[in-house]
């Protein structure tokens, strides 16, 4: 199985922590998040990852090489300007697509700033099994968006909180809003019905593929740990 892990962000919520360095190479409890992350990956036998990058990417680059890439095969997608993780996805899709051998094998999209015990082998099992474009893994818990499922846990719109506002994408009698966790299952079948360009978010894709009534399904995570490492703060209670 292979997998991306999007690393490519400012990390402005993290300042002054990323006025030198990537976000990916901030540390908690003497572990840099791209090596959580990646030990992460390695623990359910994934052994290919590509990772994006933007804001220092030198360093990154840099440091995995001084770590002998963790014993894993890594590949570098360098973007010179961001493209968001939809646009991010969509530059290393070659990476997914060069083996049609794998094409019926789910990759795993990996926030570099977050942490969890979320089982991705289950997360792809359940994903290949349901037929579903891609699984994202979601949590019952407090934020200020959420995703939007049906009765089945096909996604059918998002709800902004602050503004009180529901995009709707699919119409359903029952809507379950679920935060999202920053994980994501995802078939090979999605790529090329990639159609947007530029700078989007993939959850703009998935929400235009629910109307399409393609299925994107929910992996609901309640049973796991989660942790986003956003603001130093979060970093602080990760650690301990």
């Amino acid at each position: 199985m292979k997998a991306m892990v999007l690393a490519a962000g400012l990390g402005t919520r993290l300042r002054p922590l990323t006025d030198t360095r990537p976000k990916a190479l901030v540390e908690v409890a003497g572990r840099t998040m791209l090596e959580i992350t990646l030990e992460r990956l390695r623990t359910f036998e994934i052994r290919e990852v590509i990772i994006n990058v933007h804001h220092f990417a030198d360093q990154i680059i840099d440091y995995l090489r001084a770590k002998n890439n963790f014993g894993m095969r890594i590949e570098i997608s360098r973007e010179e300007v961001l493209l968001d993780t939809g646009g991010g996805l969509k530059k290393a899709s070659w990476f997914f697509l060069e083996d049609p051998a794998a094409l019926d094998q789910p990759f795993i999209l990996h926030n570099v700033d977050v942490v969890s015990t979320i089982d991705l082998q289950e997360m792809s099992r359940l994903q290949n099994e349901s037929g579903a474009l891609a699984t994202v893994a979601v949590m019952h818990r407090e934020s200020t968006r959420y995703l939007l499922f049906d009765a089945n846990h096909h996604l059918c719109g998002r709800r902004f909180v602050r503004n009180k506002k529901d995009e709707i994408a699919r119409k359903s009698a029952q809507l379950e809003p679920l935060a999202f966790s920053g994980i994501h299952a995802i078939s090979p079948r999605l790529l090329p019905k990639i159609k947007e360009d530029g700078v989007f978010s993939i959850i703009e894709v998935y929400l235009r593929l629910a109307s399409e009534n393609e299925k994107i399904a929910a992996y609901i995570a309640d049973h796991s740990t989660w942790r986003d490492l956003g603001k130093p703060q979060d970093l602080a209670e990760a650690s301990r």
